[in-house]
């Protein structure tokens, strides 16, 4: 969600009251953020998102009724709430990683991260941009390569990988391969020898020849086409 807002809205969605107070007042205390609501369940969380137009919602997944990943996919596919959500939980499980991903969420944090990393994401989010850590695009890559590995070399994926990425300068197709990896614009620019504006510019090109919403979609799409390989 890009915003061009002073401060930067929030909805926070958890069933418990205590969670909620404590990234309430951790999101308070800095400037530019605003809790603008709360919801203790998907379905109000929905609702709330509608009325409200956060530009982030903080979304727990094991909730009574709509869980949060069933609130993440209605949200996202909903185009008058233009809202990214990152998702908080306490179990570091990769069904829930890959589901909330699959789902459209634009980040996944544990709840364990510290108040500066809880605020780190909501500005990351805010930006427009996907909260894709190291460790998060290892497993990432390795579900994808898993699930892709044994058709990735086979002719039909030759072809429609050339054709998706046809519209690609090889520079851009250099960019991408690097956001697969995980870096970040600013170690793409040391890597490149260019300016972080420069590599800005290509991310965005990249995403808009490619129909990409953001890093993980890139990072999926790198590895699903051939185009970065585990282990590279």
């Amino acid at each position: 969600m890009t915003t061009d807002r002073l401060t930067t809205r929030v909805l926070l969605v958890d069933d418990q009251d205590l969670v909620r107070a404590g990234f309430r007042i951790i999101l308070n205390s800095e400037p530019g953020i605003e809790v603008i609501g709360e919801a203790t369940n998907g379905a109000d969380a929905v609702r709330l998102a509608g009325e409200l137009q956060p530009d982030v919602i903080c979304m727990d997944v094991q909730m009574p009724g709509v869980d949060g990943l069933e609130a993440t996919r209605q949200i996202v596919a909903t185009p008058s709430i233009g809202a990214g959500v990152l998702i908080l939980t306490t179990f570091d499980r990769d069904d829930y990683l890959f589901e909330a991903l699959q789902a459209g969420a634009s980040g996944f944090l544990l709840k364990n991260a510290s108040a500066e990393e809880l605020i780190d994401a909501v500005q990351v989010i805010a930006r427009g941009d996907a909260l894709l850590s190291p460790t998060v695009t290892r497993r990432v890559i390795a579900a994808v390569a898993d699930s892709h590995g044994a058709s990735s070399s086979a002719s039909g994926d030759r072809v429609s990988t050339a054709a998706a990425t046809a519209e690609l300068t090889e520079r851009e197709s250099e960019v991408l391969g690097l956001l697969a990896a995980g870096l970040s614009n600013a170690e793409i620019a040391e890597r490149l020898f260019v300016g972080e504006a420069t590599v800005k510019t290509h991310v965005s090109k990249v995403f808009m020849k490619l129909g990409l919403r953001d890093r993980i979609q890139a990072v999926i799409f790198a590895y699903e086409h051939g185009i970065a390989v585990p282990g590279s």
